[in-house]
């Protein structure tokens, strides 16, 4: 049986999968909100399924109660991938309402659930955070200027963390993606050399190491994982 709990928000999409397959893989018990969830029981040796919204406050907290209500698996990480992009305009061409959905979608949910896991996580004596930035926080381009804003202000907010919680046992690193070779963005770019991009898997193994004990000297780390592209 699994000794250890993760919560992995979005672990339905491109890359939510297969970071799912490589805790599974690892041994994790692994607890996936939905938002539409069925209630359905798990298959064997597959992910918890949770129905949350965790834009609201009230579904975050579900589906982190979920996760932490296994005595014998306690949660001892959170992997926040929930999150979204558009493109738009230059600034002057983008309306605010666009601008606020780029920092609701992205950072909201990372920081209600975050926030509703901490207290388990220094209750089980410690655990890690593992969020998701982009290049883009630290380079951005043209039309993107609320997906950038957005993605950067996750990146401030896990260095938060980091430091509020480092005498607590618990670490917080961010991953920073570029373009991910999933069959969304293969579909929106489909002349582009989908050689220069990278895995879903090859990420994956990167955040499940920094929510391991092998990177308990790691907090605080933005890890870039572009690839070539």
């Amino acid at each position: 049986m699994a000794e250890r709990t993760v919560l992995v928000t979005g672990g339905t999409g491109g890359l939510g999968g297969a970071v799912t397959a490589a805790f599974l893989k690892a041994g994790w018990r692994v607890v996936v909100p939905e938002r539409e969830g069925d209630g359905a029981a798990p298959a064997a040796a597959g992910p918890v399924p949770v129905a949350a919204d965790l834009l609201d406050p009230a579904g975050a907290a579900r589906a982190v109660a979920v996760a932490a209500a296994e005595p014998a698996a306690p949660l001892r990480a959170v992997v926040n991938l929930v999150g979204g992009y558009a493109s738009g305009g230059l600034v002057h061409e983008t309306p605010i309402e666009e601008f606020d959905r780029m920092l609701r979608i992205n950072l909201r949910p990372t920081y209600l659930v975050t926030q509703a896991a901490l207290p388990h996580l220094v209750e089980a004596g410690g655990g890690a955070v593992v969020c998701v930035s982009a290049r883009a926080a630290l380079a951005p381009f043209s039309g993107a200027a609320g997906y950038a804003t957005a993605k950067a202000a996750v990146l401030a907010f896990a260095n938060a963390v980091a430091v509020e919680y480092r005498q607590r046992g618990v670490r917080c690193n961010t991953v920073l993606p570029s373009v991910i070779d999933t069959p969304a963005n293969r579909a929106a770019q489909p002349d582009a050399d989908h050689r220069r991009w990278v895995p879903p898997a090859e990420i994956a193994a990167v955040i499940r190491f920094l929510a391991s004990d092998e990177s308990a000297p790691t907090s605080g780390a933005s890890i870039p994982v572009y690839g070539r592209a």
